[in-house]
């Protein structure tokens, strides 16, 4: 999910193929209910409601949908928070987050993670007053979370963060602007840990400073808190790292790649290898290799329906990348996943099959790589 920054066009040019396919591994062990399954409500909001973009759907219609999901009895656990309007007030009250508390336990959720609005008037790399609005968002991000878990309607979950910086600023200055997007996060480590909660930063290619694995592994590095700062992975976006989109030089794939299994699995596992130990929080997600913006959300991975006959991804398989450590067993790290579906058109998320879809694939995830507790 990004909104409003810039990135530079895609560096890589990436073959049209079909799926990659392979027989999902076997179950851990039948009847798994771990990671709890959540949906994300920004796809309402993300790409919606500027100038010549749909209109946005309210936290109501997302939770509604979200709610009447089914697949063979199962339904989603819970969902995953914007904290911006029309959703979430960044300055709700404490009232406020009552009522947002009983809303979201009276349709039999929870709340996991939830994003803090950086983008809008801050920047993790910008000016001190700049570097102010983002440290600002963030602190009261971590106010309504800790408020959520407080209330007995979060018991896991991380707040999102990102650089709020767009490539080509960084690129005039990469170690400084390194330098000081990590201090940023450093400061807000800091806060967040004296109120109980973690940052994950999730890896795009439109934000600086993040738009490779081994830029995102060097900001993590430079920040110096591992329990307390650490990563989001989404499906969709971290392919591209793969590719080298905004970072040609950190592309693993071989240049004339045509999504051959042992050259995809390789540069799967690579990056992974190197991500998983930061990371904190996982989305689930379908991508067609393709960087995609709507309204004022910017080029980054598409996002696709998760049965996208254009999809590379074979997401009840590929989970496994995330969700097993390097030997292959189940990390029992990630206490939830969540579906992002970030750029939808309004049309495809009127579709009940679209979320009961998307239940079925993250059910699939969770039998081949959960756990039973």
């Amino acid at each position: 999910m990004s909104t409003k920054k810039s990135a530079k066009t895609g560096a890589a040019k990436v073959a049209k193929a079909a799926p990659v396919a392979a027989a999902a591994p076997a179950t851990e062990s039948a009847g798994n209910n771990f990671p709890k399954l959540h949906n994300a409500m920004w796809p309402g909001l993300v790409g919606k409601g500027s100038p010549g973009a749909e209109p946005a759907f309210d936290l109501d219609t997302m939770l509604d949908l979200t709610a009447k999901a089914e697949v063979n009895g199962k339904k989603f656990d819970g969902v995953d928070l914007f904290l911006y309007n029309p959703h979430v007030d960044i300055d709700i009250s404490d009232d406020g987050i009552q009522q947002l508390a009983d809303k979201i336990r009276g349709r039999g959720f929870v709340v996991g993670s939830v994003v803090a609005p950086v983008w809008f008037d801050g920047s993790a790399m910008g000016d001190e007053t700049k570097r102010g609005n983002w440290l600002t968002a963030v602190r009261k991000a971590c106010r309504i979370a800790a408020k959520l878990r407080e209330l007995g309607v979060r018991p896991y979950g991380v707040v999102r963060i990102d650089s709020a910086a767009s490539v080509t600023d960084w690129d005039k200055d990469p170690k400084a602007n390194t330098k000081r997007i990590a201090q940023t996060f450093r400061e807000a480590g800091k806060f967040a840990k004296d109120a109980g909660e973690r940052l994950a930063a999730e890896g795009e290619i439109c934000w600086g400073g993040m738009h490779s694995w081994k830029y995102m592994i060097q900001t993590l590095e430079a920040v110096g808190m591992p329990k307390v700062v650490g990563f989001q992975a989404d499906m969709a976006h971290t392919l591209l790292y793969t590719l080298g989109y905004n970072a040609p030089e950190h592309r693993i794939v071989p240049a004339k790649f045509r999504w051959e299994p042992a050259a995809f699995h390789a540069a799967m596992k690579k990056m992974t290898d190197a991500l998983r130990p930061w990371t904190f929080d996982f989305h689930v997600a379908q991508n067609d290799a393709t960087v995609k913006g709507s309204g004022d959300h910017e080029k980054t991975g598409k996002h696709c329906p998760v049965n996208d006959v254009n999809g590379k991804l074979n997401v009840g398989r590929d989970a496994a990348y995330w969700l097993r450590d390097g030997a292959g067993k189940v990390t029992r790290k990630i206490p939830h996943i969540c579906w992002d579906g970030c750029m939808f058109p309004n049309d495809l998320m009127r579709q009940q099959d679209t979320w009961n879809n998307i239940l079925a694939a993250m059910l699939q995830v969770r039998e081949n790589h959960g756990w039973k507790a």
